[in-house]
């Protein structure tokens, strides 16, 4: 569990402290945020726990030697590609082949896929202030500040299954907005 004393440091605030200071400690907070999803996605591509754990070390090893050396601005993106490489690259080496539209490794694909979900981000970032404001507070709260149904509840003053609604519908009506402005773009 990381120190509640980081959980208010979003992930661009402690890539960035990384980059000024060049303490790992940054990064480690980081890797304990997403490990239970570097743990899913190599269960996901390795089919085996071991393996899986083995892989999640291994991956923050790659991390910590690889992160110095880019500019990285969306972390939760960037390791999840680093994480599907690194097991797609196992797979490889046991001769076991991923069908193409599955997984697209090659670096060009790679960046266009950043590419592609940053655009997204930002498209989402901007939408977020479209939603009315109970439903931005309780999806900024919830996604945002990992705050759970009941501290929302004790925050905002809504009952929980206003927060759960609000939630929900705001949900539900930014990935309308989202999906309507990438389709104009």
């Amino acid at each position: 569990m990381q120190p509640k004393q980081y959980e208010h440091i979003n992930d661009n605030e402690l890539l960035e402290r990384f980059y000024v200071d060049k303490n790992s400690e940054w990064i480690g907070i980081l890797l304990q945020r997403y490990t239970l999803l570097l743990l899913g996605t190599c269960m996901k591509y390795l089919k085996n726990q071991e393996e899986a754990k083995d892989a999640v070390q291994q991956i923050f090893l790659k991390v910590l030697g690889e992160l110095p050396k880019y500019k990285v601005d969306y972390f939760k993106s960037w390791l999840y590609m680093v994480a599907r490489n690194y097991c797609l690259m196992k797979l490889r080496d046991k001769n076991i082949f991923i069908e193409p539209e599955d997984v697209a490794v090659d670096n060009n694909n790679y960046k266009d896929e950043l590419l592609e979900k940053d655009k997204t981000l930002n498209i989402l970032e901007a939408s977020l202030p479209e939603l009315n404001h109970e439903q931005k507070t309780c999806v900024t709260l919830f996604y945002l500040e990992k705050r759970t149904y009941n501290e929302i509840a004790a925050i905002t003053g809504y009952t929980l299954m206003q927060v759960k609604s609000h939630i929900q519908n705001g949900k539900r009506n930014l990935k309308m907005i989202v999906e309507r402005k990438l389709k104009n773009n």
